[in-house]
């Protein structure tokens, strides 16, 4: 099986999990009682798979669907202001084809690059919880050695992504150093000789609105990111 097809075939068993009562019942709650602004939309409700070209050498890692953005839509980081974010300094840097990402049929397309996250299912509070960001991790492993024989940079948004991310790069074959390193802003670490990881604060409405995230911290990442994974512009 070819990472094209093995990609196919993992986002549609992602797409049918149930395997945490918590998050099953949460995601189908907010997709009945929706939000007032989009009263009018069917909701996806259901684990949000991974979105990008199957042979990607630059992976981008975030934390987990939002309950009206990615829970609603069907893609990552797609209808909500994280995702706002995130596309516009993606198309700033030659990551995407347009700078916004309102719904899965609008056109977007991402150049070398693929978005997934720990945990595919929208929590409360916007938080999984360890065990289920565990439960979760398997389909990460399976998608990183789909993509290894292309991967070769990742960035990974926050500290919870980064500590879910470095046992599942891990399990799918990378060395990963001992003790592991600690998540910070801007933190460069090679897993072996083919894979650089990044850490970059995560694009969350508390830290892009405080400043603790900004729109050219973010794009200066995600740049030398694309730039080791060879997608200089």
């Amino acid at each position: 099986m070819n990472s094209r097809s093995g990609l196919a075939e993992l986002d549609r068993c992602v797409a049918g999990c149930r395997a945490c009562p918590r998050l099953v019942a949460w995601r189908e709650e907010v997709a009945r009682t929706k939000r007032g602004a989009f009263a009018d939309w069917t909701y996806w409700g259901r684990p949000v798979p991974g979105f990008g070209p199957p042979d990607a050498p630059l992976l981008i890692i975030g934390l987990a669907p939002a309950a009206h953005g990615g829970n609603r839509t069907g893609r990552m980081f797609t209808g909500d202001r994280s995702g706002d974010v995130l596309y516009r300094a993606m198309y700033d840097v030659g990551l995407a084809s347009q700078p916004t990402s309102v719904s899965e049929g609008d056109g977007l397309e991402l150049y070398g690059v693929r978005v997934t996250s720990p945990v595919h299912c929208a929590p409360p509070d916007n938080k999984p919880t360890p065990g289920e960001r565990d439960t979760c991790r398997p389909w990460l492993v399976r998608e990183l050695e789909l993509l290894r024989p292309t991967l070769r940079a990742a960035v990974v948004l926050g500290a919870f992504g980064w500590q879910a991310a470095l046992p599942a790069f891990a399990e799918a074959g990378w060395p990963v150093p001992r003790p592991r390193p600690a998540f910070a802003h801007g933190a460069r670490v090679s897993l072996g000789d083919d894979l650089t990881l990044f850490g970059c604060f995560h694009v969350s409405q508390r830290n892009t609105f405080t400043g603790k995230l900004t729109p050219e911290m973010l794009r200066e990442v995600l740049w030398t990111a694309a730039e080791t994974a060879g997608l200089g512009k």
